[in-house]
């Protein structure tokens, strides 16, 4: 997953602080493709054979081809072949310019136009088609704060706040004891776009202004539409989602990013609330997430200078 991580336990030990620690790692152990020694590694390696792997590859796997179902193929997890053609093939703190393309996988994207139809999740094992390749990517950053609030609950904490990478989960009580108070921010700007009350959910954001890396002299993002095997061209440059679960929230931020400004709300249900900011720095949110920023108007737009930031 490659992210940093942020915890916040209320009514819990140093010991309980310690295992959830122990558990992201167990899953950054488990389904990062920058480790060779990864279950996800493994699938990716043996795709057309059945894989034993354990129940919470067997999750994140079952949850990516859910989620690729409900957004119609904008969320797939099956891009990582083009991730890395286009440079983002180590974690992204070691990308740099005159970083060389490894070359693991060939670009093969006629075998994988089916998409996730064909992977198969059973009792025990994974089985890839061959031809295509898996990446637990956003995905299992929210999975994993999804668990982990769950586990520290039943642990016996009174409330928890988990924050993989920015996908944000919360349960329980806050340190406060009147719910939880999360900042959706902008990466160029010192004001968070709004401020969003939670009893309990998750909120996730998917950017192309922040993981950015050149290569050959051209400006690059790990977000890729599906449709072109390359960056995303959206006008936007920001999507915010708040759900009942931290991978749900991601997933729909991802798609509504990937859609665009005419589309972005389009796969949300009521339950649902999301904000986006394009790429001029024009805000615009769905009616329901009133309901979470206690009445407070949001901007209409975010002043920043994007060339100038991504120099």
């Amino acid at each position: 997953m490659g992210s940093d991580v942020h915890l916040i336990i209320v009514g819990g030990d140093d010991d309980t602080l310690k295992r959830a620690i122990a558990r992201i790692e167990e899953l950054e152990s488990r389904w990062s493709r920058f480790r060779s020694d990864s279950e996800v590694s493994a699938l990716n390696a043996s795709a057309g054979r059945p894989v034993p792997v354990s129940a919470d590859t067997r999750l994140v796997v079952a949850r990516a081809v859910e989620a690729w179902r409900l957004t119609g193929g904008s969320f797939d997890p099956t891009l990582l072949d083009d991730l890395l053609r286009v440079g983002y093939d180590r974690s992204f703190e070691q990308l740099n310019d005159s970083s060389d393309l490894r070359d693991v996988f060939a670009r093969r994207r006629t075998a994988v136009a089916s998409g996730c139809t064909d992977i198969v999740v059973d009792d025990s094992t994974v089985t890839l088609p061959i031809g295509l390749a898996f990446d637990a990517g956003g995905i299992g950053k929210g999975l994993a704060a999804d668990l982990v609030a769950a586990e520290l609950m039943a642990d016996g904490v009174a409330g928890a706040c988990v924050n993989i990478g920015g996908d944000l989960r919360v349960i329980g009580e806050s340190p406060e004891r009147c719910g939880w108070t999360l900042a959706i921010e902008h990466p160029y700007s010192t004001t968070p776009i709004a401020l969003v009350g939670l009893a309990a959910g998750a909120i996730a954001t998917s950017s192309v202004l922040r993981r950015v890396w050149t290569r050959d002299g051209r400006t690059r993002h790990h977000l890729i539409d599906p449709a072109t095997g390359e960056p995303s061209e959206s006008d936007l440059g920001l999507a915010s989602v708040v759900a009942g679960e931290a991978w749900t929230a991601e997933v729909l931020a991802k798609a509504a990013l990937l859609r665009g400004t005419s589309r972005a709300f389009d796969l949300l249900d009521a339950t649902t609330a999301a904000l986006v900011v394009d790429r001029e720095g024009r805000v615009s949110a769905t009616d329901s997430l009133s309901a979470f920023v206690g009445g407070h108007p949001l901007p209409t737009a975010i002043e920043f200078d994007l060339h100038e930031e991504l120099q």
